[in-house]
């Protein structure tokens, strides 16, 4: 038997194979009706509402206040560098004069 005899075969029962493959069958949802589902008041609603609108804001209220935090602490090492990057241009200039 030579390699294409071989090849051929072997690709006969890879091909055959995923022939016989299934796909699952197929999985039917019933929808949800409006009967199923309970009907919220709209007082409660709203107070659900006031209540996660007032947490959301706490929550944005606290992320600005750490981010201001850490925004101010970037500014102050920034202010350092630049003063460090003046310093090492003096001390370049002073040595080449010397």
């Amino acid at each position: 038997m030579n390699i294409r005899s071989i090849l051929a075969v072997a690709g006969v029962v890879l091909f055959s194979g995923s022939a016989l493959a299934q796909s699952p069958a197929p999985v039917a949802v019933p929808a949800a009706s409006s009967a199923n589902v309970p009907a919220a008041t709209p007082a409660l609603a709203a107070e659900v509402n006031a209540a996660g609108a007032a947490a959301a804001l706490q929550a944005l209220q606290q992320m600005k206040a750490a981010h201001g935090g850490l925004l101010r602490k970037q500014a102050v090492t920034l202010q350092k560098l630049d003063e460090l990057e003046r310093s090492a241009e003096q001390t370049r200039i002073f040595t080449r004069r010397s």
